[in-house]
This record gives C-alpha cells, sequence and structure tokens, in this order.
C-alpha cells in the first residue's frame, strides 16, 4: 500500500485500464505440483502417496482436457476468472452474506482527533461525510492518481464499485447493480441515503453544481436525527438485507408487487452514493475501544446498514466511526485507501471544519416511506430475531500489540508481513497442537481486472520451524535456520500469487469447467486431502494484511472451527483483529490473540540471540 500513492496530478485514474495485461493461466504441472506441497503438511506418508497418485491420473487424463479449455477461454477473456468468482465467491452464496461476507472496520481518526466524545456525532459525521464526498469527486474527475507498484500500474476497476453501488438479491443468484460514471461518461447519482431509528432518509450531496460543505451536512444531519427523536421510530426494513438471500430476494419481489413506489424507493437506496448510519439508541452505541467499534462496525444493529451496499458510513453517538461494506463488488483495499485519505484529512485540519460557516438554502431531506402489509413486518422482525441470533454466536478482538512494529522488523532484515504470517502459524500451532491450514490474501491488480488470489502460508518449511520452537532439542542457531527457510519459501509463493502463478484459483477454473461442461467431479476435488488442506473454502485460519497505515477492518472465520484474522502493520505496533464462533468449544479469538503476541516476541529474541 505504500508506494501506491503517486504525486503526478496528470495521470487520470482509470487511464490505464485498457493496456493492462490479461490474467494468465498457469502451466498445469507447475499448479500440481504446487497443490502437492500445499497439501503435505496435512497428510501422513500413506495419504500423501494416495493424493499424489490422484493428482498424477488428474495431470494425465480429465485435469489435461480441462486446462486445455480454460486456456481456450483465457484467449477471448481478458479476465478468464472475473465472472467465475464473482458468482462462485459472492453471487451464488445463500447464507446472510451481511454477516458471513462484509466486512467491517473501526474509522482510526480516534487515535488522534477524535478520541470518544458525547455530543460530537454531528459534527464529526459532517466532516467524514464531506470528505467521504471529496473522494467521491476525485473518482468523478479521475484524479485520484493511479495506484502502481514500482513503475507498474495496477487495475483501479474496483474503485469504480464503491460509491452507488449495491447488491440485488435473487431467488438463485444476486447481482449487481452499478450506477457510478465518471463526469467525461456522464451523469452520475449525488444523493446520500441516512438511516436513523429504523427511519429511511435521502438527501442531495450537490447544490448548484456544488458539493454540500460539513455545516450544510450538519443541518441535514440535525433535521433527521431530531426528527427520529421527536417522533416514533420506524420499521426498520434494512433488516431484511441481513437475511439469507432467497427469502430477502422473495420479500423484495413481493414489496414491489404490493405497491410499484417500493421499487423506486428501493432504487433511490441502490443507486446512492454511499450510506450514513446514525447509530445512537443501541445499548452500546458508545463504543469506547478498537473491540467494540469492530464489533459493532461488523455486527451492529441491521436496521441501521444496508448491508447490500458497497459503503454504509457508521456515526456512533459518541463521534466514534465505523464502516460495513459489502464484498462482492471489491475488496478491502479499495475502503482502506478511501479511510486513509480521510484520516490525512482529519490529521491536517486537527479534525475541525475550518471553512466558512454559511448554509445555503438547500431541500431538506425526505424520509423514503415503503408501503407495507403485516407480512412484510413480520418478515423484518423476523430478521431481526435470526441476526441476533447468529451475531450473539461470535467473538471479536481488536487489540494492538505496541512492543515493537515494522520498524524494527525491517531493521532485522525481514519482511513484515511474512513476520505477523509465520507468527499467526506458530501461535496456531501453540494452541492446537497441529499445523493450521490458512488463506492469506495475495493481489492480483497487476493483471486486468484483477483481484485475489489465495496464498497459502502453511508450508512444509512453516511446520519444520513451528515444530522446532515447541521441542526443546532444537538450539537457537537451528531455529534461526529454520525460520529464515519458511520466511524464503513464503515470499517466494507470494511473489509467484501475485504474478498470476498460484494455483487455487487455477484448480477452482477447472472445476468449474467440469461442471459446465456436464463432466463428473474431478476425483483431485473429492480427496478428502482438498479439503483438508483448506481447498473448497475450508481455511481454519483466514487471514489479510490491511496495510501498513492506520485502518483496520475485520471479517469472520470461513469455518466454524476457525479464525477470522486481519492486521495491520504500523513502525511502533501491529493491530490484530481476530473472530471466532463462541459455539466452537475449540476456538478463541482471545487466546490467540495472546499467543500471537508472545510469538511475535519470541522470533524477534530468535533473530537478536541466535548465532547460525
Amino acid at each position: 500500500m505504500e508506494n501506491q500513492v503517486t504525486d503526478s496530478s496528470e495521470e487520470r485514474t482509470f487511464q490505464y485500464q485498457s493496456s493492462l495485461p490479461s490474467l494468465p493461466v498457469p502451466a498445469l504441472d507447475e499448479s500440481l505440483r504446487k497443490y502437492l506441497d500445499s497439501v503435505r503438511p496435512f497428510l501422513n506418508q500413506e495419504e500423501y502417496q494416495r493424493t499424489s497418485d490422484i493428482v498424477k491420473r488428474f495431470g494425465n487424463g480429465i485435469g489435461k482436457e480441462l486446462h486445455q479449455k480454460l486456456v481456450e477461454r483465457a484467449k477471448v477473456k481478458r479476465n478468464w476468472l472475473e465472472e467465475w468468482w464473482l458468482n462462485v465467491a459472492y453471487l451464488d452464496a445463500r447464507l446472510p452474506t451481511q454477516i458471513y461476507h462484509n466486512f467491517g472496520g473501526p474509522g482510526p481518526y480516534l487515535e488522534h482527533y477524535w478520541p470518544p466524545k458525547e455530543g460530537t456525532q454531528i459534527e464529526r459525521g459532517s466532516i467524514a461525510v464531506w470528505h467521504t464526498l471529496k473522494f467521491w469527486e476525485l473518482l468523478r474527475t479521475e484524479k485520484l492518481p493511479a495506484h502502481k507498484q514500482g513503475n507498474m500500474p495496477l487495475d483501479m476497476n474496483q474503485f469504480r464499485k464503491l460509491f452507488s453501488t449495491c447488491k440485488i438479491p435473487g431467488i438463485t443468484q444476486d447481482s449487481i447493480a452499478n450506477y457510478f460514471r465518471t463526469d467525461s461518461e456522464g451523469e452520475s447519482p449525488s444523493h446520500l441515503i441516512v438511516l436513523c431509528q429504523g427511519r429511511i432518509f435521502a438527501f442531495d450531496a450537490v447544490h448548484d453544481g456544488q458539493l454540500l460543505s460539513p455545516p450544510e451536512i450538519s443541518r441535514q444531519l440535525s433535521y433527521i436525527k431530531e426528527r427520529c427523536q421527536n417522533e416514533p421510530k420506524g420499521p426498520g426494513l434494512s433488516a431484511l438485507t441481513s437475511q439469507e438471500r432467497t427469502p430477502w430476494a422473495k420479500t423484495r419481489d413481493y414489496l414491489i408487487n404490493l405497491d410499484p413506489k417500493n421499487l423506486s424507493l428501493l432504487e433511490k437506496i441502490q443507486s446512492s452514493v454511499f450510506v450514513v448510519s446514525l447509530d445512537e439508541l443501541s445499548p452500546q452505541a458508545t463504543p469506547e475501544n478498537y473491540t467494540e467499534i469492530t464489533s459493532l462496525a461488523l455486527l451492529g444493529d441491521p436496521t441501521l446498514r444496508w448491508g447490500d451496499k458497497s459503503y454504509n458510513l457508521i456515526i456512533f453517538s459518541n463521534g466514534v466511526l465505523g464502516s460495513n461494506c459489502d464484498h462482492s463488488p471489491l475488496d478491502a483495499m479499495v475502503l482502506v485507501v478511501l479511510c486513509s485519505y480521510i484520516d490525512a484529512k482529519v490529521v491536517e485540519s486537527e479534525g475541525r471544519w475550518k471553512g466558512p460557516d454559511k448554509v445555503r438554502d438547500i431541500p431538506w431531506p425526505e424520509e423514503l416511506v415503503f408501503r407495507l402489509d403485516q407480512k412484510v413486518l413480520n418478515d423484518i422482525a423476523h430478521s431481526k430475531e435470526q441476526y441476533e441470533k447468529q451475531v450473539s454466536d461470535i467473538e471479536v478482538v481488536n487489540y494492538a500489540f505496541t512492543t515493537f512494529g515494522k520498524a524494527l522488523i525491517k531493521k532485522q532484515q525481514l519482511h513484515p508481513d511474512t513476520f505477523v504470517q509465520l507468527a499467526l502459524q506458530l501461535a496456531y500451532y501453540k494452541r492446537h497442537g497441529h499445523p493450521g491450514c490458512c488463506y492469506e490474501t495475495a493481489m492480483t491488480r497487476r493483471f486486468y481486472h484483477g483481484r485475489t488470489e489465495t496464498m497459502r502460508p502453511c508450508t512444509m518449511e512453516a511446520v519444520e520451524w513451528c515444530k522446532s520452537m515447541v521441542d526443546p532439542a532444537f538450539t537457537l542457531g537451528q531455529r534461526k535456520q529454520l525460520m529464515l527457510k519458511a520466511f524464503a519459501k513464503h515470499n517466494k509463493l507470494m511473489k509467484e500469487c501475485e504474478n498470476g502463478k498460484g494455483f487455487d484459483r487455477h484448480l477452482l477454473g477447472l472445476l468449474l469447467l467440469s461442471k459446465e461442461h456436464s463432466l463428473p467431479v474431478p476425483e483431485l476435488f473429492s480427496d478428502p486431502a482438498f479439503s483438508r488442506s483448506g481447498g473448497g473454502g475450508n481455511f481454519v485460519l483466514s487471514t489479510s494484511l490491511v496495510g501498513y497505515t492506520r485502518i483496520g477492518g475485520a471479517v469472520v472465520p470461513m469455518v466454524h472451527q476457525g479464525y477470522g484474522c486481519f492486521y495491520r502493520i504500523r513502525d511502533d505496533r501491529i493491530v490484530v483483529a481476530c473472530t471466532t464462533w463462541k459455539s466452537c468449544p475449540e476456538t478463541d479469538a482471545e487466546n490467540l490473540c495472546q499467543i500471537l503476541f508472545q510469538c511475535l516476541q519470541d522470533m524477534v529474541k530468535l533473530m537478536s540471540t541466535a548465532q547460525l
């Protein structure tokens, strides 16, 4: 993330899109070799031999055939994976995506100018909304510099989906509606949606061609807040977005048939630039620390976020901010870039609005009043009940390890991200007594419409090192040597993934082609080794580096007996958000963090004291 923002103001945000390389198809034998390597830590000799035979048969038989079909597909699609990934990872899901897929995070601004303080909700909220609109304006006018890695431009397509984007529930598959347009492409919606007390309001963020100023936004938000405080609560329609997808799709169809006006109101929400949530009357609406804020951002009141919107800005009553985002159209790095921009602006202005206080004569917000009947009200009540039940089973912790951070790790000439990943492997190994199959996000944005590849940090090298760390027979020198080997392997795999040479998405493509051609599922995918090593979304550690900034985030675990771990690395600290399911007796987020922090200490000690 560090080297992605350049100073050249001539460049347009999306100018390199047409010249980006297509996503490559890796060589089949390479992918199969890497896959075999990745299952090794989870199998005994006999099982490994069996899987090895299966992989060989696949490579010489049906796999070769499917690979050829994939190569043909890649000739006519600049990104052979894009549509498949969107459908399989997100739009086909029938579980409540707001709980299982969305990511949430705390606004980081409390680290400097905006600590929790009652009575600051509207003032701070207005400034945050305004900075967000300024970022929207940068995208509209293509003035956000294109991101680069060195001199290599990266794909910026996901930034088109940050604003005026919404997922639409379908009976068997969802879809994404994107209303955003750059200035040169034409009109783009400019209204905001505000959720407060179960009610829904809208107002335009632009008046006479100018963005509303913070004092003007403040007037709009104050009007909404006062009305909601003095009038009865609304029905909380947005809770429906936290439902399982098929029931939500059916209720939505029913709503539209009830009154055609309901459809135009839904479209108004879908097309809005983003959603602002005024969260103030839920009993925990005054979060004080990162654990509380992360928990509320990820799992807070379902009537106060539209779970299908790509961006919900949440403003708590004590002036603390959070966000909740649909994962389908974009990955967390887009949000990190937006929030880092706001963060820098808040620091620059010392958290205050220093411009004029003049408020123009702008139209008041309008309330969106849907026509509902008892059936819809029952569906809303049921959604809330289900949601509360599910989220009450999720444990969230978000802690800062402040003994050291990136500065000290780099001094040891080690990669900070790899450092944390290996510490996670060791922490899991110490807690559970065996290796943990792990997913780490690798970014493939150097390719056209590239998003992510799976990097698998649980390598044999990492396991050998973990074993040495708990076995007193090993000397410090031997442990250090094993650790450096694990580092080298991890760095090599990550580089390959970023260069389009990972294997997880390749195997997924082959599996989907077998389904598309109505062929029997190849044995490779039904072999127990496939899911035991994390294949098919069965990773017990679901991890991601959120960057080297003040911005954090969190997701729920991929599997019931797993952990969700998002972390950010700063010069002087490492901040980790960890989630687990409380109903799983084997996992404990709090405990894993404690062990992880101890492992980080042990690794630095090992580097500074071991003599090779």
